[in-house]
This record gives C-alpha cells, structure tokens and sequence, in this order.
C-alpha cells in the first residue's frame, strides 16, 4: 500500500514539474523555420550577443545567440497582457538589450534566458532552437 501511496505520488510531483510554458498565457502557434544567418537581414546573429527579429509565433520571435552553438528563441508576445489586448511586440531596451520591453504593461523579461523581470508571473514562450553548426538555425515548436 505504501508503494501506491509513494508511486501515484511521484507520478503527481513531475507531471506537475514538466511543462514550464503549460500555462503560460501567450498562445502557442505552431511553426517551423530555419533561417540562414549569412543573410542580410540576420547578420547581427554570426556574433555572440548578437539578436534579431523573426516572423513567427504570436506576435513574432527574438532570435538571440547566446554562444557560438547556442540560440534562444522567445515569441515578442508579452505573457503580462493575458487578455492580447496589447498589439506592440516586446522590443530590447536601448540601454541594455538583454532586457525586454513591454509597454503596454511596463513588464520586463530577460533576453537571455526569457525568465520575467519585473510586472510578470509568467516567462517568456520559449522555442526550440537547432544550429547546424555552420550557419542555419531552425525555430519550431
């Protein structure tokens, strides 16, 4: 009896723990593109630190390279602005670009991990992100 006890227990414990973006208000389109970084309009990707806009998701993607093999993706979607009544997509602040804006809700996120900052119980959607290691980057969820 125990061992039922304990085992629908920890069955409870991670279900519970799985899905970080579960409730997270920001609706999930689903998409799927990769982009080539050696064009124009990425450029600003073939550094570390370096970020740019993609289309895609709700109200658009941050694509930001974190290391030399290493991108996230966060939809610019504000998860503060529940009820999408808010059509202005988060933008990087002109004094420090790891931070994300939302205006509508003067909420803040990290670019780097997508984590919320300020005015926001949730984080940002993130999406899976796959380098090639030479200079495509594939976006899905």
């Amino acid at each position: 009896m125990k061992f039922v006890i304990f085992l629908i227990g920890s069955i409870l414990l991670i279900s519970s723990s799985c899905n970080k973006n579960g409730a997270n208000p920001v609706p999930n389109i689903p998409f799927d593109i990769t982009i080539d970084i050696n064009l124009p309009s990425y450029s600003n990707l073939s550094g570390v630190g370096g970020w740019a806009y993609v289309n895609g998701g709700s109200r658009g993607i941050i694509v930001y390279r974190r290391a030399i093999d290493e991108f996230v993706a966060f939809d610019r979607h504000s998860p503060a602005d529940a009820a999408g009544t808010c059509f202005l997509p988060l933008f990087p602040d002109s004094e420090n670009f790891l931070q994300l804006n939302d205006t509508c809700n003067t909420a803040t996120f990290s670019l780097y991990d997508g984590s919320p900052i300020a005015n926001s119980q949730y984080g940002l959607r993130q999406y899976r992100t796959v380098f090639n290691g030479t200079n495509l980057v594939r976006i899905y969820n």
